[in-house]
């Protein structure tokens, strides 16, 4: 749902007011394109894609914190809410804690760690 939203708004800001701050929007639009990506990653449980799942939340993660801080510190640089912008805020801080929830959940249904937690011969 996060991705349709996040979709939905970036590509309206970009297409309605790109010109009021167009780093901002655009770090919107980069953040919707990466949640498509993980939410149709973490939907498939095959090894290439579970790959492709971590590296999308981690880049999720890392996007929201990073944006976060910078739009605290600079904040004219996002003069309207964004995905990431204020780690989340427009959104009810859902960008903030799903990468979490990604990573655990990649960790926690790990087709490998399961095998070994249960002490079973891999193969």
């Amino acid at each position: 749902m996060l991705a349709l939203a996040a979709t939905a708004r970036s590509l309206y800001q970009l297409t309605t007011k790109a010109s009021e701050a167009p780093l901002a929007f655009a770090l919107s639009a980069v953040a919707a394109l990466i949640y498509v990506v993980a939410t149709v990653a973490l939907a498939h449980n095959g090894t290439r894609m579970r790959r492709v799942a971590w590296a999308a939340v981690i880049i999720e993660l890392v996007g929201v914190v990073a944006v976060g801080i910078w739009s605290f510190a600079s904040p004219e640089s996002f003069p309207e809410a964004t995905v990431w912008s204020h780690l989340g805020q427009g959104y009810g801080y859902v960008p903030a804690v799903l990468p979490v929830l990604g990573l655990w959940w990649l960790w926690r249904s790990d087709p490998a760690r399961l095998v070994r937690a249960e002490g079973l011969p891999r193969g």
